[in-house]
């Protein structure tokens, strides 16, 4: 079997920077076109001041949804728009690295046919858009170096291609209502990332619920947890605080999660009422 050396590697990884620097400039002279500063941008688009400076300078990955709505904004003319396919491609060819303590997770969650995540510290990382994941882990103490920090949320990105798969699998993310009220990376970040939730609530194969916080009863105090069934394996559980993670394998322990995550479910606002709540939090900020 062949394998990428990592000479193809860095290559690789260096080709797709060239590509990032070549759209930054494009982004920087349309926006200059356009008489708007950094900030003014950022604020029409419901992104950072800092992201807009990164991605002109080609160290942050261009998404595809800021793409297109930096190109309808700035009258580009598809100019932005054409280079998705392009900057996918080379994100793809780039190596995604994740830590030791997370490959094994990754690969199994990238098999999936039923996915259910409870989450009362931080928003799963299938929901988070790329600002919100880089907060994340600028924050992490101690400081990850800025090359460690892209690849994180390089690969944090590149496993949401799990929730649109063909077929995707079944997905259930039920959130503590507070997680929802942290403003994560600032005011902008924090809108947009609650604006993308609302957007993957809407997929077919996913269902989001939210625990509001005033519940007298709570079933899972004990933290966030992750169950995964693996096409053709038993569904296992997943945990993890601390950068130290367990997967679950034992079936009696596994049954406790799964009935827990039940309880959670029973409990938490029903899909309606959490998307109506999302769209409250969203329209207050």
């Amino acid at each position: 079997m062949e394998t990428t050396g990592p000479a193809d590697g860095e290559d690789e990884a260096e080709e797709a920077a060239d590509l990032f620097r070549v759209v930054g400039r494009q982004l920087r002279l349309l926006r200059e076109r356009a008489g708007l500063t950094q900030r003014e941008l950022g604020e029409r688009l419901g992104y950072s001041e800092e992201l807009i400076r990164s991605l002109e300078r080609g160290r942050r990955t261009p998404q595809a949804e800021f793409l297109d709505a930096a190109d309808e904004l700035l009258d580009a003319g598809g100019l932005l728009a054409a280079a998705k396919e392009d900057v996918a491609r080379a994100r793809t060819r780039a190596r995604v690295r994740h830590p030791s303590w997370f490959k094994d997770y990754a690969r199994l969650e990238s098999q999936a046919v039923e996915l259910h995540a409870y989450s009362s510290l931080s928003l799963p990382g299938l929901v988070q858009t790329e600002a919100h994941a880089r907060a994340v882990f600028t924050s992490r103490q101690p400081l990850l170096p800025e090359d460690v920090v892209e690849q994180r949320v390089l690969a944090r990105l590149e496993r949401q291609q799990v929730l649109t798969q063909w077929p995707p699998p079944l997905t259930t993310f039920t959130v503590e209502e507070s997680v929802l009220l942290r403003p994560t990376g600032g005011r902008n970040v924090h809108r947009a990332q609650l604006r993308h939730l609302l957007k993957v609530a809407s997929f077919r194969n996913v269902e989001l619920q939210v625990m509001p916080t005033d519940r007298e009863e709570h079933p899972s105090l004990g933290g966030p947890f992750i169950l995964l069934t693996p096409k053709g394996r038993p569904q296992v559980g997943y945990l993890e605080i601390q950068n130290t993670s367990k997967l679950v394998t034992d079936p009696e322990e596994v049954r406790i999660l799964a009935a827990r995550y039940g309880s959670i479910r029973g409990q938490a606002l029903n899909p309606r009422e959490s998307l109506t709540l999302i769209e409250k939090i969203w329209g207050e900020l």
